[in-house]
């Protein structure tokens, strides 16, 4: 693709621009600042805002999050590095939100983020033997079971778009309950805790939901599923062109592989975190998971065969 076709494209998105040496300045849809501060760089594919920082390694994301239908297909039909039929367009189409699944949470649940009583004693020295604070339990709502089909459980729930319960993960916090972990008779094609997690932002994939909570703010956990094309959270994160920080358990490589390529196939930035030798997010503290997070690795086509070959 031509410079001239690329500026043409970008500039019917954000209008008039100046330039200064290779450096194209257009006005920041993110910050809104009224001077022209946000830098395009064709030569090095780059964009970055001067003002508030926002900025990517594909100038493609600036026209994904920003072009309207036909600014995109534009877009995709002259990007000599894509394959037009690799996407499905209908992604970045509004649509109308298909109906979900939703649950009831177990009757018998009580919120750990009342007052502390004789019940609560035991499942709250859990928590706080893994490091989840009161912060964390008023965050993710989460609860326990005294009795009941869930007795003996630490409840964590999800809550859809609409605020409506669709998933919880129920977890024993005691070896005297089997299995460790005894989830609902529902599908785990949801996003976790959707309702809180902005797709703007830089979205943090984890293995499981105490891994997302060590991990923090927009953290969501699989529950051990894999993110294909026909799953809601592969979808959102290619309709919002998020970036993407993997952090999923060390013995979990083909399936952490499987999901780079097929969210490197859709252009959408990946950062590759370092878990081992930890056995997984859940086992470290929130400092040690930030500290690694600083230091993620980008991923890329170009250097995606040269990762695998550091990981085999």
């Amino acid at each position: 693709m031509s410079n001239e076709q690329k500026i043409k494209i970008i500039s019917s998105i954000f209008g008039e621009y100046s330039k200064s040496g290779k450096e194209f300045l257009f006005y920041c849809p993110a910050c809104k600042h009224h001077k022209k501060k946000l830098s395009v760089n064709l030569e090095k594919d780059k964009f970055k805002c001067w003002i508030c920082d926002y900025s990517g390694n594909s100038i493609r994301r600036l026209v994904r999050r920003y072009g309207d239908a036909t600014q995109k297909q534009e877009w995709y039909k002259i990007d000599n590095r894509i394959e037009l039929a690799d996407f499905d367009l209908d992604f970045f189409d509004e649509k109308e939100e298909e109906s979900q699944e939703t649950i009831e949470l177990p009757k018998q649940f009580m919120s750990l983020c009342n007052k502390e009583t004789l019940a609560s004693t035991v499942p709250l020295s859990y928590l706080k033997n893994r490091r989840i604070n009161k912060q964390d339990i008023l965050q993710w709502k989460i609860g326990y079971c005294f009795e009941g089909d869930y007795e003996g459980r630490i409840i964590i729930p999800s809550f859809d778009m609409k605020g409506e319960p669709n998933f919880f993960v129920a977890r024993a916090y005691s070896k005297s309950y089997y299995p460790k972990y005894k989830n609902p008779p529902a599908s785990k094609n949801i996003i976790f805790n959707e309702l809180y997690l902005d797709f703007d932002e830089d979205l943090i994939i984890t293995e499981g939901v105490f891994d997302a909570i060590v991990a923090g703010n927009n953290s969501v956990p699989i529950l051990g599923s894999t993110i294909n094309e026909k799953s809601r959270l592969f979808q959102k994160i290619v309709t919002y062109d998020t970036t993407v920080y993997l952090a999923l358990d060390p013995d979990a490589k083909d399936k952490e592989n499987k999901i780079i390529e097929n969210l490197l196939k859709y252009g959408i930035e990946i950062y590759k975190i370092k878990v081992d030798p930890f056995k997984d997010v859940g086992s470290m503290t929130k400092e040690d998971f930030q500290s690694r997070k600083k230091d993620a690795i980008l991923i890329d086509n170009d250097n995606y065969f040269v990762y695998q070959t550091m990981c085999a």
